[in-house]
């Protein structure tokens, strides 16, 4: 009788291995086999990270082997089982891989198929047709979208973390608990001692150093050392925690009456200022986003204030750059300004009283991290990349190879984002303890942001361009581009060779129904319809194809990366990044004390709080999976593996490239480096 050697690889994760009953059948082109027990005498079966094998007789011939049906049965209490793997061994000698990857969960029958990707067109057998067609039924009804706020991207229908679909929980909840999280980053950080003591001042700046010295680093160092400095100000629109935001500034706004007798102690060409803004020597940073969101007021005892400013910055003849001009426009219910320029709303300079011009840099930061946290890191990362990742489970079967290629960029970020909804972004969550956009702030700005949410201001070189700063001869020091683009290119290559593999042409990109079904979920449900969004329905090449899974990947990777992993170094200096401000800007010059900017800082509650988040904020994972890093074999063809193979080796070149650079630089910029890029949003 044919006999098939069955090998059962069990996950390595905490809690993977069961002791339910294991059933295990073969579905083949010439018959099914007999239900047959996986056990072994005196041996504990599917231990954590065991690789079990066992010999199946069976009674006939069962040909082309197409499925493989498992079926987990009770023995004592319910037991999850994390499989990795099946590989087969048939009676000819053959090896067929069958991933799984899944946990299964309760009394349930799973059936898998090998592990060569197919398009839906591939598939001529009614067996695979139909185990395609309800795989996808079955996760449509576990992946539902939900609006948790109004004229947001859609999200998982789930209230909390449990709620999820056990194969995107995270292996342990209390990992990615935030409050668990924060007040541990708080004890480590031997400030939790302060961390009630909110409305209660600072002394001065030397004081913030006593929840900064016990832990520090190279950038966080220098950051503290020399954060009054223009050129430090400037750099950080560069190379901070909010690349994004700079742009050439090709005509000066009107609501920024800035003349060249105002800045001309700060131009050094000897030309005036419109000279040098068709020069392209002068860029922009408008926080206009911010103009008349409502600041905080969950804590009564403490007034907290938000403001739009706006900031002129200069690239000098050693091509920094540096800001030129600082108006600073509040909105408390009193005033209703509107970003208009007026008596109230003076123009800050560099050549104004030192406490002037440095309150107005302090408003600059705050307001650039409001933008950052909200806007640049949870809207334009997390959120987008849940959407992504939704549309995928609910479109595309385990056997299509679009979801080969993006399972592991999606990894643990539905349920990150599902725990930040549930604790940090709710109503009374973390948020609310320490920024001035919380009670409700967030949730505005995110919903006035989604306007400017487009498919082209996530394709990096086109972001890039659009905003005026390509030109790396024009702006040398700008290592987020640089960086960017090589990571961007290495993707686009890969993507671009995965897809040649399983589209011959264009018309087969275009006739693959799940595919079109993924994206036009992504434009429907992520997206909200909006045709502004220019997010395409359908996708029609393959090169338009290669553009898609470039933007999903680099998102959910190299961007998250680039905005998050620097919190620390950039934010742990509070007067550098403050999370709230506690009076308005000054509506008149010459009249601002270091008193007065000290009480103006956040209180030794909030800052904190805020070292806490930005702290626990910038760890990776526990196990991180970085860029080009696919342990979960998925793909199982000889050219898919190879043009893996290829990337990692262009990634490899990268790091070199970007660790040399650094060696000659006193602030190294590292973010996008592969070895520092996690595959997904899971922080």
């Amino acid at each position: 009788m044919p006999s098939y050697t069955v090998t059962v690889a069990t996950g390595s994760q905490w809690f993977a291995g069961t002791d339910d009953y294991i059933y295990l059948s073969l579905v083949g082109s010439a018959g099914c086999s007999e239900k047959h027990l996986l056990d072994k005498p005196f041996y504990n079966d599917f231990e954590r990270g065991a690789v079990d094998s066992y010999d199946v007789t069976v009674d006939e011939e069962l040909g082309e082997i197409q499925l493989v049906r498992i079926e987990k049965r009770k023995y004592w209490l319910n037991d999850d089982w994390y499989l990795k793997y099946i590989t087969l061994k048939t009676p000819h000698g053959d090896y067929i891989e069958f991933p799984c990857y899944r946990w299964i969960t309760g009394d349930v029958e799973v059936v898998l198929r090998d592990g060569r990707a197919k398009l839906a067109r591939d598939d001529q057998i009614h067996i695979l047709k139909q185990h395609r067609r309800k795989e996808l039924e079955t996760r449509q009804k576990q992946y539902r979208w939900m609006e948790w706020n109004p004229g947001f991207p859609l999200s998982i229908d789930a209230k909390c973390h449990k709620d999820l679909p056990r194969d995107i929980q995270f292996d342990s909840e209390k990992g990615v608990d935030f409050v668990l999280n924060y007040s541990k980053a708080m004890e480590n950080l031997f400030i939790n001692r302060f961390m009630h003591m909110f409305q209660s001042s600072w002394n001065d700046f030397a004081d913030f150093e006593k929840i900064f010295v016990k832990i520090s680093n190279t950038i966080s160092e220098r950051v503290m050392n020399h954060w009054q400095e223009d050129l430090m100000f400037g750099y950080q629109f560069l190379n901070g925690c909010n690349p994004v935001l700079i742009r050439r500034c090709t005509e000066l706004p009107e609501k920024l009456p800035v003349t060249t007798e105002m800045v001309e102690c700060s131009l050094e060409r000897q030309l005036s200022l419109e000279q040098e803004v068709q020069q392209g020597n002068i860029f922009i940073v408008d926080f206009e986003l911010l103009d008349g969101i409502d600041a905080n007021k969950t804590d009564p005892c403490t007034l907290q204030f938000l403001a739009a400013p706006i900031c002129l910055l200069y690239k000098n003849l050693a091509n920094k750059i540096v800001p030129i001009a600082i108006q600073c426009v509040s909105f408390p219910p009193m005033y209703q300004l509107n970003q208009i320029p007026g008596d109230e709303n003076p123009i800050f300079l560099p050549s104004d009283a030192k406490y002037d011009w440095l309150l107005a840099k302090i408003w600059v930061r705050s307001s650039d991290f409001h933008v950052h946290q909200t806007i640049t890191h949870l809207l334009r990362t997390h959120l987008v990349s849940e959407v992504f990742g939704i549309a995928m489970y609910r479109q595309l079967p385990a056997v299509h190879p679009i979801f080969k290629l993006l399972v592991a960029h999606v990894r643990f970020t539905i349920a990150i984002n599902t725990k930040a909804r549930e604790q940090l972004i709710c109503e009374c969550g973390l948020f609310d303890k320490a920024n001035a956009t919380g009670g409700g702030g967030h949730v505005q700005m995110v919903q006035r942001a989604m306007k400017d949410l487009t498919y082209a201001s996530l394709c990096f070189p086109e972001a890039i361009k659009a905003r005026g700063m390509e030109s790396k001869e024009d702006i040398p020091y700008y290592f987020y581009r640089d960086d960017g683009l090589l990571v961007w290119e290495a993707i686009r290559t890969f993507t671009a060779e995965v897809v040649d593999i399983y589209y011959e042409g264009d018309q087969v990109v275009e006739e693959d129904p799940e595919l079109q079904d993924f994206v036009n979920d992504v434009y429907v449900y992520g997206m909200r319809g909006r045709k502004s969004s220019g997010f395409p329905k359908s996708v029609k090449s393959r090169e338009q194809l290669s553009e898609y899974l470039t933007v999903v990947i680099f998102t959910a990777s190299a961007q998250h990366a680039a905005v998050n992993f620097g919190q620390y170094d950039w934010c742990s200096w509070i007067p550098n990044a403050p999370p709230t401000m506690r009076a308005p800007p000054p509506t008149a010059k010459g009249v601002v004390t270091i008193e007065q900017i000290v009480d103006t800082l956040p209180d030794r509650g909030r800052s904190c709080w805020h070292l806490g988040a930005v702290w626990a904020l910038s760890q990776f994972q526990e196990n991180e999976l970085f860029l080009g890093m696919y342990p979960e074999e998925h793909f199982i063809e000889k050219p898919v593996k190879e043009a893996m193979a290829r990337f990692r080796k262009n990634l490899e070149a990268i790091v070199s490239v970007i660790a040399e650079r650094n060696k000659k630089k006193q602030l190294p910029y590292y973010y996008l480096s592969p070895d520092r890029i996690p595959n997904s949003v899971a922080i």
